[in-house]
């Protein structure tokens, strides 16, 4: 699924020798024009794309990571394709084993991935974890764009390594948006963010970048800190950190700025006007 991510990751394998094609059924305006900017090739129907290809790299959020693996697995069936199936969203362990067991279901053969990093062609290349019985097809693709690191501990270490990964990353940015929200509550907004200055120099830098990027991908963040919050609920740790991420995302999702996309973002809008925005979409006190 050609998004912010997908497409650039079709674009560095086509620069390196790759036919790459997607199904554009269905997809956006901006979808189709981040697509065709890049060169994928739009195959129609995923009927018509199992049959044409040799490894799918499913990306797109993770609510759609199921039943996506299920829609291939059908067309897998019905065309009587087999082929490597390559699950790089943002899905905790055991999510990952049920998308394994719809691929293999249909005779295709499974690899767990997930991706660490900004899309390709932004700064250092993306980092694809990959487990499973086999990996060596993703293993081919190293050094094309990409990096391409093996894990051992076969389905769902992969999904894990990134589960863990954004449980820091993502969620600390919700952290900062939660301190940040709750002192412009208290009418301390300015006397932080100059303590901050004072004693947390990097901090403040990250909230500074960070903080009003964040609700243009509010939305699909939602998926990820659920499947880190069942990641973490599997492994018996307690996960009321990032159901408290989740709703954080839930409020930055119903400001105006959601509606941005990665190339919209106002980069001029300023933290502090940011959230005077985000504390009028907090909850109302019953």
């Amino acid at each position: 699924m050609p998004g912010d991510m997908g497409n650039a990751v079709g674009r560095v394998l086509r620069e390196h020798g790759h036919r790459v094609l997607t199904c554009l059924e269905g997809r956006s305006d901006r979808t189709r024009g981040l697509s065709e900017a890049v060169g994928l090739e739009d195959a129609g129907d995923l009927n018509a794309l199992v049959r044409e290809v040799d490894m799918i790299l499913s990306i797109l959020p993770p609510a759609s990571a199921l039943s996506q693996a299920e829609a291939v697995a059908d067309a897998m069936a019905a065309t009587g394709a087999h082929l490597v199936y390559v699950d790089c969203n943002a899905i905790s362990p055991e999510l990952s084993k049920q998308v394994g067991v719809a691929i293999e279901g249909a005779g295709g053969a499974y690899i767990d991935a997930g991706i660490i990093g900004t899309a390709p062609g932004k700064a250092k290349p993306p980092r694809f974890y990959v487990s499973g019985v086999d990996t060596s097809p993703m293993e081919a693709l190293d050094g094309k764009g990409i990096e391409v690191m093996a894990l051992a501990g076969g389905i769902g270490a992969a999904s894990g390594m990134k589960m863990c990964y954004a449980g820091l990353t993502k969620a600390k940015w919700t952290l900062h948006t939660a301190v940040l929200m709750t002192a412009q509550k208290l009418g301390l907004s300015e006397a932080l963010l100059e303590e901050f200055a004072h004693s947390q120099q990097e901090e403040l830098k990250s909230m500074k970048f960070m903080v009003s990027r964040l609700p243009a991908d509010s939305g699909r963040w939602i998926g990820e800190m659920e499947e880190i919050a069942a990641t973490f609920r599997d492994s018996g740790v307690p996960t009321g950190f990032h159901e408290g991420a989740t709703d954080i995302f839930r409020i930055l999702s119903e400001t105006p700025f959601a509606s941005e996309t990665r190339e919209t973002i106002d980069p001029n809008r300023s933290l502090e006007e940011s959230l005077k925005v985000y504390v009028e979409h907090l909850p109302k006190a019953p």
